[in-house]
Parts: structure tokens; C-alpha cells; sequence
């Protein structure tokens, strides 16, 4: 394996690393009703972007064209905006080892996005698995909680909300390789979270006016932080380092390390438990996954 194929692959380990403990957080974070999700996105945005434009100062300029500038409008909506928005609804509204066992499951939509823009073959293998993970995610919708109200419980329209967070990032690790290809990380998400941050904040100006700020808990504060710096600005920036260095479905297998930490941190401080039923969906759900990670053309990318 040469240099550089290492640092894609710790990149892509250190991104979903994050991202573990990134579900614990935000699930803190929606349970203390303090900052609603969109006004949580925008911040999310705001501190992304800036960060990411100070850096680029320090860094040499890159002309980018208007075609790649609408591009990255299109990948910001597909790469950021949809899965962050609905990831920070549907964390209210699931559990966070539910929430972190449908986050395993990116490899398979990015699969088949692979397939659709790359040209990927689509084996007997991948088929199956794809069937066998499909079986865990209805056993965790049968097995859920249907009630509105239900906090500590998930919710169906919490697993429809994660699915559409996985299908839309996946698309966007299948489509926008090219592009991510061509530009350095810094120059391309400057501008992806400047946009994102646009498109936000039609929807967020009645947010913040009613968010009081001030009844904000410490430690709730600080999970913010760690949000935005860490799950934001330094997550992001090491996804399209892997990107660049790894095929899509290669990184997308690195999603496996969301929910063996989020698991581990949510059964250690209370938050969550591990039931048969979980196991039981956790079991199909990986299965799927080994089955469709052991395919030719997963190993070959």
C-alpha cells in the first residue's frame, strides 16, 4: 500500500471516529431542548464555513469556474445540507445506537450509487446483502416506538429521516468524485458550507429569535463546540482527503467505527441499552454488510 493510500485510509478513520462520538453529542444536545435543529445546522454551517475560509487564506488561491461553482451548490444540497438537516430531526426522535446501527449502512447506498455514476458491477453477493441489512432495518421500524411523544424510543419517521441522511450522502460520495478530485479540500468546502449556510438560513431567522441562549447548559455548550470544530470543520475536511485517495465504497466501509463507539459511549453513560432486538437487527444489518464488503468489486475498490 503506497504512503498516500494510508493517509486516505486514516482520514477516512478519523472522520468516522468522529462522527461516533458526534451522535452521542447531538443526541444530548436535541435531548436538552435548548437549540432546535435547524438553528443547530446553521451554526454548524456558519462555524464550518468561516473556518474553512480563514484557512484558505493561508493557502494558495484556486480559480474555480462558474460550471464547477453550480456543482458545488449541488453537492453542498446533496453532501451537507439534506444529511446534516435530517440527521439533527431524526436524532430526536431515535435512539443513539439505532441511530448509529442505520449509519452502518452507508456502504450499501454508496454501492449502488457507485454503480449508477461509476459503473461498478452490482454481484449476487452485494444483492444478498443488501436483502440481509434491508431485513434489519424493518425489524428496528416493527420493533420501534410509534407513539409521538416517545423520547428514549425510536420512531419510524426517525428511521425514514436516517435513511434519507445515508441515501443522500451516499449520493453525494458516488456523483461528485470528479469534483472533489479537482480541487483541494479547503477550496471546496469553503465554498460547500458557505452554500450550505445560504440555504439555511431562510428556514432558521424564527429559530434563533426564539432560542434563548443564555438557558444553554455548559456541558451542552461544549458538545456544541466539539460539534462544530470537530464533527464539522475537521471531519469534513478529512472525508474528501479520503475521497480523493480511495474509491467511494472503500471509504464508506469506514462508517463501521460510527456505531461500535457511539454504542460503547451511549451504554457507558446511561443514554441507551442494548436489547435482543437490536442485537438481532445489528446481526442482519452487519451481516449484509460483511457480504457485500467480501464482493470482488468492494475489495478491488
Amino acid at each position: 500500500m503506497t504512503d498516500k493510500k494510508w493517509v486516505g485510509h486514516l482520514a477516512a478513520a478519523g472522520a468516522y471516529a468522529i462522527f461516533g462520538f458526534n451522535i452521542v453529542f447531538c443526541k444530548d444536545v436535541a435531548n436538552s431542548g435548548t437549540v432546535p435543529p435547524v438553528v443547530f445546522f446553521t451554526l454548524r454551517a456558519f462555524g464550518a464555513a468561516l473556518l474553512f475560509w480563514i484557512l484558505s487564506l493561508f493557502l494558495p488561491k484556486e480559480k474555480v469556474p462558474g460550471k464547477d461553482i453550480l456543482r458545488m451548490v449541488l453537492a453542498s444540497f446533496l453532501g451537507l445540507f439534506v444529511p446534516q438537516m435530517s440527521f439533527l430531526f431524526a436524532i430526536g426522535m431515535t435512539t443513539s445506537i439505532d441511530t448509529a446501527l442505520l449509519g452502518s449502512l452507508t456502504p450499501v447506498y454508496t454501492m449502488c450509487f457507485a454503480f449508477l455514476f461509476l459503473g461498478e458491477p452490482i454481484t449476487f453477493k452485494k444483492a444478498g446483502g443488501v436483502a440481509m441489512s434491508l431485513a434489519g432495518v424493518l425489524l428496528l421500524i416493527f420493533n420501534s416506538d410509534h407513539s409521538a411523544g416517545a423520547v428514549d424510543r425510536t420512531q419510524p419517521l426517525g428511521i425514514l429521516l436516517l435513511l434519507l441522511n445515508g441515501l443522500s450522502f451516499a449520493g453525494y460520495l458516488g456523483a461528485f468524485r470528479p469534483l472533489i478530485s479537482r480541487y483541494h479540500v479547503v477550496t471546496l468546502m469553503k465554498w460547500m458550507f458557505l452554500f450550505s449556510l445560504v440555504l439555511a438560513l431562510p428556514f432558521s431567522v424564527s429559530g434563533f429569535a426564539q432560542t434563548d441562549f443564555s438557558a444553554i447548559a455548559p456541558d451542552v455548550a461544549w458538545e456544541i463546540a466539539f460539534v462544530i470544530f470537530f464533527a464539522t470543520f475537521v471531519a469534513y475536511f478529512l472525508i474528501p482527503v479520503g475521497q480523493k485517495l480511495l474509491r467511494p465504497t472503500l471509504v464508506s466501509l469506514y462508517s463501521y467505527l460510527q456505531p461500535m463507539i457511539a454504542t460503547a459511549l451511549s451504554i457507558a453513560i446511561g443514554m441507551d441499552r442494548f436489547t435482543w432486538q437490536k442485537a438481532l437487527a445489528a446481526f442482519l444489518v452487519f451481516g449484509g454488510l460483511v457480504l457485500v464488503s467480501r464482493s470482488r468489486a468492494a475489495r478491488e475498490g
